[in-house]
C-alpha cells in the first residue's frame, strides 16, 4: 500500500458515537489499484457482500460434550485456496447432519458470510477415546464425513464450519483458509496452538484432559497431576467447538475487515512449518492470546522482524510456553502439541526442553521480553482502567490523552509488563504507553502492566498491548473506547506508511 492509499484508509475511516467501527467512508477497493498498481483489496470487496448471523453457535440445542449431539474436528489448521480440507464427524443416533461453511469477518456487522452448505449427509456416532496413561494425549480416529475443496476464488480469512442435526443441534470448528500466491499489508496468524493447549474436551466429567487440568475423579477437575503433557489436533474443541479465547481473534478480525486493512491470514501451524513469506507481508498481526510457541515459529517471527517485518500482539501473555510439534500416532506431522512445563521433559531434542521460554538457556537469554518488549507478569480477579503514559508519543495522536489518563476496564484477565533486568535482544528505541498498577489475583501482591512499543534503526516497530480488553475496545463492547480505536489505527496505519517523510513500505 502506498502512503498515500494508507492515509486515505486512515482520513476516511469514521468511529460512531456508539463506538462501533464504520466502514461507510473507505473509499473502493478499486483505488489501490489505481493508486499503487497492485490488485484492489480482497477484504474489502468481500466484506461489501451480504452477511450472515448463521456462524454463530449458541442458545439451547448446543452440543454438550456429555450426550455429544454432533461434534467434529478438522483435518488440518489451515488450507490454501483449491486445496482441500477433511472433517471427521460424531452424531449421536447416527441422524442425518449437514457442514454449512462460514469466513468471518465484519459483513455490515452480521460478523460472518455463509460461503456454502453441504447435502444430507450420513451421520454416525463415534467413541470418545480414553486418555493415554503416560501423556494424557486424547486423540481422535474418527473417519472422513465430508470433505471441503477450497474454491479458488475465496478470499483468505478466519472460518468457521458449523455441524447441525436435522433437529437443530450444533456445533463448530475454526479452520484459516489462506492464499500462498497473494501479497497483503499484514498477515493475521490465529493462535492454534494455544487453542488446543487450553481445549477441555470432552468435558464430560471423566475424561478430558488439557495442558493445565483433568479429572481426579468423575465430576472433580484437579490440577497439575492430572494435567496432560501433549494434545492432539484430531478432537473436536469442547464448549459448542469455539476455541478458548477466539472472542479475542474474532474482534481483531471484525475490526481489520471493518476498517479495510488488506490482510490475509495463516495459522500458528503455518508459522511453524512455513515461516513468513518473503517480500509478501508487510507486518504479523497477532491478534489474541498467543502463549504456546515452538522455536520455530519463534525463530521464523525474530527473522521477519530483522528483516523489516512488523510485529503486533493485541492481547498479552504471548510467547510464554516453548512447546515441541510431534505426529499423530498414524505418523501425520505436526498433530500434536507437547509441553511438559515443570515436569522433566523425557524427549527434549535440540529445541530444548518445553518449559517457560524465560527458563530455557542463560539467564533471561531466552525471555518472551527480549521479542516482546513486555512479558507476562500476572493475573487480574476483576479488570482495572488502564492508565496511559507516553501520551505525546505519535501513538496516542488524535485521541486527546494525557499521562495519567484512564481507559475503563481495559486491562483484564493477564497482563505484560515490563521487567528492568532483561533487554531487548535487538538495538531499539522503547515508549511504554500505559502503567497500571494491579493486584495479582495469585497472591503476588502489585503488579504494573504496561503496553509497550518499540522501533529498530530502520523504523520496523513492534507492539504488545500487555492486555487481553484491548481487542473488544475495537469492537462493540462494554469496554469500546474510541481512543483506543484511534491509537491502534495510528500503529497500523505507521507501520504501512513509516515515519513522517518516509517513502513506506514499497508497493
Amino acid at each position: 500500500m502506498s502512503r498515500r492509499t494508507a492515509l486515505s484508509l486512515l482520513a476516511l475511516t469514521t468511529v460512531s458515537t456508539s463506538g462501533s467501527c464504520s466502514t461507510s467512508g473507505i473509499r473502493p477497493a478499486q483505488t489501490d489499484k489505481k493508486t499503487t498498481g497492485r490488485p484492489a483489496n480482497p477484504v474489502v470487496l468481500e466484506n461489501q457482500l451480504a452477511g450472515d448471523t448463521g456462524w454463530r453457535v449458541s442458545g439451547a440445542r448446543i452440543s454438550d460434550d456429555v450426550t455429544r449431539q454432533i461434534q467434529g474436528y478438522a483435518s488440518r489448521t489451515s488450507v490454501s485456496a483449491g486445496e482441500s480440507v477433511d472433517f471427521h464427524v460424531s452424531v449421536a443416533g447416527d441422524r442425518p447432519f449437514t457442514v454449512s461453511v462460514y469466513r468471518l469477518g465484519h459483513y455490515a456487522g452480521a460478523g460472518g458470510r455463509r460461503m456454502l452448505t453441504s447435502g444430507s449427509l450420513r451421520g454416525e456416532g463415534m467413541p470418545a477415546p480414553s486418555a493415554d496413561p503416560a501423556t494424557g494425549l486424547i486423540e481422535c480416529a474418527w473417519p472422513v464425513a465430508w470433505t471441503l475443496t477450497v474454491p479458488a476464488d475465496w478470499t483468505s480469512g478466519y472460518f468457521l464450519a458449523v455441524f447441525e442435526t436435522g433437529d437443530g443441534f450444533r456445533s463448530c470448528t475454526p479452520f484459516v483458509v489462506r492464499d500462498d500466491r497473494r501479497r497483503a499489508d499484514f498477515l493475521v496468524v490465529v493462535p492454534f496452538s494455544t487453542y488446543q493447549a487450553y481445549n477441555f474436551w470432552p468435558a464430560d466429567g471423566r475424561t478430558a484432559r488439557n495442558l493445565y487440568k483433568g479429572y481426579v475423579e468423575p465430576g472433580r477437575i484437579g490440577g497439575l497431576t492430572e494435567r496432560a503433557f501433549q494434545v492432539s489436533f484430531d478432537r473436536p474443541y469442547s464448549r459448542g467447538g469455539m476455541p478458548s479465547c477466539a472472542e479475542l481473534d474474532l474482534a481483531a478480525v471484525r475490526w481489520l475487515e471493518a476498517v479495510g486493512f488488506d490482510v490475509a491470514y495463516a495459522s500458528s501451524l503455518d508459522l511453524h512449518e512455513q515461516g513468513i513469506p518473503t517480500g509478501r507481508i508487510g507486518g504479523l498481526i497477532f491478534p489474541g492470546h498467543d502463549e504456546y510457541w515452538s522455536k520455530a515459529m519463534r525463530d521464523a517471527t525474530e527473522s521477519a522482524l530483522d528483516n523489516g517485518t512488523h510485529l503486533t500482539f493485541l492481547a498479552a501473555n504471548n510467547v510464554y510456553w516453548h512447546v515441541r510439534f510431534d505426529e499423530a500416532r498414524d505418523g501425520r506431522p505436526n498433530r500434536v502439541v507437547t509441553c511438559y512445563k515443570d515436569t522433566p521433559d523425557p524427549y527434549a531434542d535440540d529445541t530444548g526442553p518445553t518449559r517457560n521460554w524465560r527458563k530455557l538457556g542463560r539467564k533471561y537469554s531466552q525471555a518472551e521480553q527480549r521479542l516482546l518488549g513486555v512479558q507476562y507478569n500476572g493475573m487480574l480477579a476483576d479488570p482495572v482502567p488502564l492508565v496511559i503514559s507516553g501520551s505525546r508519543h505519535w501513538f496516542w495522536a488524535g485521541t486527546g490523552v494525557r499521562d495519567g489518563d484512564t481507559v475503563p476496564g481495559l486491562v483484564a484477565v493477564e497482563a505484560d509488563g515490563w521487567n528492568p533486568k532483561i533487554e531487548l535482544s535487538r538495538e531499539a528505541n522503547q515508549t511504554l504507553l500505559s502503567e497500571t498498577p494491579y493486584q495479582d489475583r495469585l497472591g503476588r501482591g502489585t503488579r504494573v502492566q504496561n503496553t509497550s512499543l518499540y522501533e529498530t534503526p530502520r523504523g520496523t516497530l513492534v507492539f504488545a498491548a500487555g492486555t487481553f480488553h484491548w481487542n473488544l475496545a475495537l469492537v462493540d463492547s462494554p469496554y469500546t473506547d474510541v481512543r483506543i480505536q484511534q491509537a491502534t489505527m495510528n500503529l497500523l496505519t505507521r507501520m504501512l506508511v513509516g515515519p513522517p517523510g518516509s517513502a513506506g513500505r514499497p508497493g
